[in-house]
């Protein structure tokens, strides 16, 4: 009897205490609520650079475009691959590539890739494309998802040859000469040779201009022999308007104690021997693009084109040298605001034959 009344007891007692666990689990639930589900995680934006032959370490257009997007890595978490292309032959497998990988926006760097650039978007409709130094709308094939990111190069140009103007004119020595050496001859590298003899006429009209073309963006030595070859007709001032190949014509200026100029970075860090540069903010384009993506995503505009000008601070001169005269700040920041003001318009898109 004792046995049969201790057996009814444990019994009651499991069941109360499984009712209990239920009722726990039920209140458990009902205070969750729908959050109890985690929510998948967001797939990060992924953005594909390609780069030009120029490479990486030319210090100037390869470089300041990696800049842009791992500023967009840090500063709005965007994932990031740069594709180095060694030859043009590599510019539609890495395209391809980027595309086949899921890269959200995938971003050409140069004015070289055009026609890959052009092929690929058009194979690939629903991938999202930006282009460097090309017009997006009348690329090879007519596709419409990709956005061209262009620059007022001759603005820049102008300021710089203002700056050289000025060193020819007062600089003892000088000759009364100055040079440019560009890479390849190409719209982009005309734009800022053809601003650089304008403006160099405006400082000193009497100022005798000549440059000419390495055909190369890597080798340096080859830069290096076209600017000692114009110090030697008696240029002051060396513009470099050649990527990598162009270090090669700063390192002529050093060597024979003249000034140079150089491009699209503030390549000032080089020394005192560097007058000013010809800046091209393409860091600041390819990160404002990125974040533009990304803030849009479906609905990011293509078929289309950015302009980076001086009034928009795309494009500019960087850090004068301390050997310059004091007053030449003055006065090209005088030019740069009759630039901003529409005062000045700097149209010039090639320059003339060097004589």
């Amino acid at each position: 009897m004792k046995a049969r009344t201790l057996t009814s007891l444990l019994a009651v007692t499991l069941v109360a205490a499984l009712s209990l666990a239920v009722a726990g689990i039920s209140s458990a639930k009902q205070a969750v609520g729908p959050t109890a589900t985690a929510a998948p995680a967001q797939s990060a934006f992924k953005v594909a650079l390609i780069t030009d032959i120029g490479g990486l370490d030319d210090r100037s257009f390869n470089f300041l475009a990696n800049k842009g997007l791992q500023d967009a890595k840090r500063k709005l978490g965007v994932q990031g691959r740069v594709f180095i292309s060694r030859s043009n032959a590599d510019y539609v497998p890495n395209l391809t590539r980027a595309v086949r990988d899921g890269y959200n926006l995938i971003i050409g760097v140069g004015f070289l890739m055009a026609d890959a650039v052009g092929t690929v978007a058009k194979a690939f409709p629903k991938s999202k494309f930006a282009i460097i130094d090309n017009d997006a709308v009348n690329l090879k094939g007519k596709p419409s998802n990709v956005r061209g990111l262009l620059f007022k190069e001759q603005e820049a140009g102008y300021l710089a040859g203002y700056l050289a103007g000025l060193a020819a004119k007062n600089v003892p020595n000088s000759n009364g000469v100055i040079a440019a050496v560009g890479g390849l001859k190409i719209p982009p590298v005309d734009r800022f040779i053809a601003g650089y003899y304008v403006g160099a006429k405006k400082a000193y009209p009497r100022v005798k201009v000549e440059h000419s073309y390495s055909q190369d963006f890597v080798d340096q030595a080859k830069c290096k022999e076209l600017a000692l070859n114009q110090i030697a007709n008696g240029a002051g001032v060396v513009f470099q308007v050649a990527g990598q190949c162009g270090l090669g014509v700063l390192s002529a200026a050093k060597e024979r104690k003249v000034f140079g100029i150089g491009v699209d970075a503030d390549q000032g860090y080089l020394g005192p021997h560097v007058l000013t540069s010809a800046t091209k903010k393409v860091d600041v384009a390819v990160y404002n693009t990125i974040a533009v993506a990304k803030g849009t995503g479906a609905r990011f505009r293509t078929n289309f084109n950015a302009i980076f000008t001086t009034k928009n601070n795309g494009v500019g001169y960087g850090a004068i040298s301390k050997r310059a005269q004091p007053s030449w700040s003055k006065a090209v920041a005088s030019i740069r605001a009759q630039i901003v003001s529409g005062k000045i318009k700097v149209t010039a898109q090639s320059p003339p034959a060097s004589k």
